[in-house]
């Protein structure tokens, strides 16, 4: 799982990207509503409780951003305030949690068959995947709908052990990274529509439809390099101390291949890495599509750089 301890100080990242991060999810809400954000009912008190949680860390990890109040939290950049203390609570619990954050969430629950289930969400900028297909599966369902390479051989019985042993004061981070070839933070358009619909299928006549196709395989082949882009998400995972669920922060960092390859020695290691993916590896994340681009750009940055001594 490529885990790392966190210290507390590192729980929530912000950066100069959060105005875009702010008004995408602010849009995302208002056009997608309970398709991105939603808790289920004995989710409830475990998502107000990451709420709390938000109100109390932010104002002091960022003074300068958040303020706190007597009933919630204000948001200085914004001028947005939060009422947390009335009952029922303005909206969904995720949904206000999100707009406070540049990072994604999800909390799993277990339950007496000892399984963790996605119960509460606020998936609004994941790029290749919908919280509406995986809310309410367990832990092994979403990562085995997904397709994840490795995970009933290597993954699973790690995982599953890592949910029951973690710990409210022993936070971990972990991160993955991927390539697009769209400059779509929240959904990922080249590998298909976020919402396919059921059109007649071309020349039949028997009345019958076909759902349009989403995956890598609808992907255009080899597009220019302008067209990639480096995605990477940092994830932190902790137990939530009052309900026991284990929250997910997700933080999505999105830049163009062209930048990333100016930081020195990055082309060459970005290279080995896409070029060292087993075939299953290379499937989930769609190599086939723009390897040959890819790779033929970050193998002439690398010499660019070797040539020029860096």
């Amino acid at each position: 799982m490529g885990l790392r301890t966190m210290q507390w100080d590192e729980w929530i990242e912000l950066d100069n990207q959060y105005p875009r991060f702010h008004e995408d999810k602010k849009r995302r809400i208002e056009e997608r509503g309970d398709k991105c954000c939603r808790t289920a009912h004995e989710a409830y008190n475990g998502a107000v409780e990451l709420l709390e949680e938000l109100c109390s860390y932010l104002p002091q990890r960022y003074p300068t951003l958040f303020r706190s109040t007597p009933t919630g939290i204000h948001n200085l950049l914004t001028e947005e305030t939060f009422d947390i203390s009335t009952r029922p609570l303005p909206e969904d619990p995720m949904t206000t949690a999100s707009r406070l954050i540049q990072d994604d969430l999800a909390i799993m629950f277990e339950k007496p068959d000892g399984q963790y289930y996605l119960l509460a969400g606020a998936i609004l900028l994941a790029g290749f995947w919908r919280l509406s297909d995986k809310f309410g599966m367990p832990l092994s369902e979403i990562h085995t709908s997904g397709d994840v390479p490795g995970f009933k051989t290597k993954l699973e019985k790690g995982m599953m052990n890592f949910f029951r042993r973690v710990q409210p004061g022993q936070p971990v981070l972990r991160n993955n990274y991927f390539i697009q070839v769209d400059d779509n933070l929240a959904w990922s358009h080249s590998i298909g529509s976020e919402d396919p619909s059921s059109s007649s299928s071309d020349g039949a006549d028997d009345g019958t439809t076909s759902k349009q196709v989403q995956g890598w395989s609808s992907a255009e082949k080899n597009k220019a390099i302008e067209h990639h882009y480096f995605r990477s998400e940092r994830q932190s995972l902790r137990r939530l101390p009052r309900s026991g669920g284990v929250v997910f922060t997700i933080r999505t960092y999105f830049e163009p291949i062209t930048k990333v390859a100016e930081e020195v020695g990055v082309p060459g290691r970005l290279a080995s890495a896409v070029r060292s993916w087993g075939d299953d590896v290379a499937r989930y994340k769609g190599r086939e599509r723009y390897g040959e681009v890819l790779l033929e750009y970050l193998d002439g940055k690398h010499k660019e750089q070797v040539e020029k001594g860096l």
